[in-house]
C-alpha cells in the first residue's frame, strides 16, 4: 500500500523541544516507520520552513519526508500557518495527480483541510488525526488559545468530509460524537509505546511501591502543555 501523510507543522525530521515540535512529530515518524516495517510505502508532505531543505530526504527507516513549499521558508507558529494552506493542497494535489498514493492520512487540522481539497477532485480517500481538538483547546485555555478563529468550524467540516477520523483516545472519540462526527466512520487507534526506550521498572521496586499506582505525565517544557 502506497501512503501518504501530511503533516504541515511537525516534520518527523524536526529536532524535537521546540514550541510547536514535540508529540506529533513523534507521532508521525513512529507510525510511519511502523507502516514501512508492515511493507507500505510512506511518504511524509511537510511545509517547507527552511529554503536550505532537500525537496526529499529518506530517513534511515525507509520513510520518505517530502518539503512542499507552501509560504516563506522559514519558522512560522503553527497557528498563523493557515494562509498558506491553499498553497500546500496546490503541491499536494499536483504531487498526487502524478503519483497517487492509496490513501492520504491528515495530521492536525489545518493539514486535514489541505489534504481534502487535493484529493477530494482526485478520488483519493483521506484519513484524518486531529491530535488536538480546538474545542477543547479552546475550554482549557480560554484567552490564551491563539488558534485561527476559523478553526472550529474547519474540524467540523473535516471531521465530517473525510472518510475516517482516527481519534487516539476514548475521550477524543466522545468529544468528536459530540461536536457532529459520524460515529460510523470513527476509529480509535491508541498511541503506542516503543518498549524499546520504555521499559517497566516495577520490578525494581520495593513490594509496597509496586501496589501503588503512579500517574505520569510527560510534555515539552512549554506553559500551554502545563
Amino acid at each position: 500500500m502506497n501512503i501518504a501523510m501530511v503533516s504541515e507543522h511537525a516534520s518527523p525530521l524536526a529536532v524535537l523541544g521546540g514550541v510547536d515540535a514535540g508529540g506529533q512529530n513523534v507521532h508521525v515518524a513512529e507510525l510511519s516507520a511502523a507502516l514501512v516495517r508492515a511493507g507500505c510505502r510512506v511518504a511524509v508532505y511537510t511545509r517547507r520552513d527552511d529554503h536550505r531543505l532537500a525537496r526529499e530526504v529518506t530517513m534511515p527507516s525507509g520513510v520518505t519526508v517530502v518539503h512542499a513549499d507552501a509560504g516563506p521558508a522559514r519558522t512560522i507558529p503553527k497557528d498563523e500557518l493557515l494562509p498558506y494552506m491553499d498553497a500546500l493542497s496546490v503541491e499536494l494535489r499536483r504531487a498526487f495527480a502524478a503519483a497517487p498514493p492509496d490513501v492520504v492520512h491528515g495530521h492536525f487540522w489545518m493539514s486535514g483541510r489541505a489534504a481534502l481539497a487535493a484529493c477530494k477532485p482526485l478520488g483519493i480517500p483521506v484519513v484524518q488525526t486531529f491530535h488536538a481538538l480546538g474545542s477543547e483547546k479552546r475550554r482549557m485555555q480560554g484567552l490564551l488559545d491563539t488558534s485561527p478563529r476559523e478553526r472550529l468550524a474547519e474540524e467540523g467540516r473535516i471531521m465530517r468530509a473525510v472518510d475516517r477520523v482516527v481519534a487516539t483516545s476514548s475521550s477524543e472519540m466522545f468529544e468528536l460524537c459530540r461536536l457532529g462526527a459520524d460515529p460510523r466512520r470513527l476509529r480509535i487507534v491508541p498511541c503506542g509505546v516503543n518498549a524499546a526506550f520504555f521499559a517497566s521498572c516495577r520490578d525494581a521496586l520495593p513490594l509496597e511501591r509496586r501496589r501503588s499506582y503512579r500517574i505520569v505525565t510527560l510534555s515539552r517544557l512549554v506553559a500551554r502543555k502545563g
